[in-house]
């Protein structure tokens, strides 16, 4: 079993295309020093429209292929082992996008689904529904959408910063951590969110409801949700706890 956040950001900030790719690298070795601090074993980077291969030289922590596809409905996250380097902003229909992560033996998966998004009415074969780290998504909202398409939940922070890594993760269950192992799961369900609703995240999330709301992004379907319950991941606080004994704890 592993934990990984599913969908983080190495570019903490948009619109220098060229100033970000020279940033590129050290934003990751920022997510994987964060995130290794912080008990999980990888982190997927799903940079918007574009995938960079990192070199971290260290074994005891993955940084995991993916990348967000703006499609003409929202956003879809593809994980696995060859996603593409590059696509077309806002061209992709959702299931051309789906239709491409699966021929590059990719799992894909709706992100926020209720943000910005109407990703999820789309009639396409996804393969997992995101509980978002960010909260803006009604998680009993996140909960019924899985239920209804049938498909497995994960969690991904959606950090743009490294201090957001880890507030929302995925327990993957697998013998071994590669891109490949990791689509597999996604695949079979063998995958469940764990997401931080400690304090401090409560408050920072309300924050974002407040931005995003103010932009006009979140979204409300109809009829009104059902029955509260138990959110997918509140049984557990991410992140992880640290295990200095069994963890290499310095940085390559």
């Amino acid at each position: 079993m592993f934990a990984v956040d599913f969908h983080a950001h190495t570019r903490f900030f948009h619109g220098f295309p060229s100033l970000g790719r020279a940033f590129d690298p050290l934003g990751a070795r920022l997510l994987a020093r964060t995130a290794k601090y912080r008990g999980l074993d990888g982190v997927v980077t799903t940079n918007h429209d574009y995938y960079r291969e990192f070199d971290l030289g260290d074994e005891s922590f993955s940084l995991l292929p993916g990348i967000e596809v703006t499609t003409t409905k929202g956003h879809v996250l593809v994980v696995g082992p060859d996603p593409p380097e590059r696509t077309p902003q806002g061209e992709l229909t959702p299931e051309q996008a789906v239709e491409m992560a699966h021929e590059r033996g990719c799992a894909a998966i709706v992100a926020h689904p209720f943000r910005n998004s109407t990703v999820r009415e789309a009639d396409a074969d996804f393969d997992a529904i995101e509980v978002n780290g960010k909260g803006t998504d009604p998680a009993e909202w996140v909960e019924r959408l899985a239920r209804d398409r049938g498909l497995p939940l994960v969690g991904g922070s959606d950090a743009h910063y490294p201090v957001e890594v880890g507030r929302a993760y995925t327990r993957v269950e697998t013998d071994e951590l590669t891109p490949e192992s990791v689509a597999a799961a996604i695949r079979d369900g063998r995958v469940e969110p764990r997401v931080d609703r400690s304090p401090s995240q409560q408050v920072l999330r309300r924050a974002y409801k407040a931005i995003h709301g103010q932009k006009g992004w979140l979204e409300h379907p109809a009829p009104e949700p059902p029955g509260l319950g138990m959110p997918p991941g509140e049984d557990q606080n991410a992140p992880p706890p640290r295990e200095p004994e069994t963890r290499d704890s310095g940085r390559s």
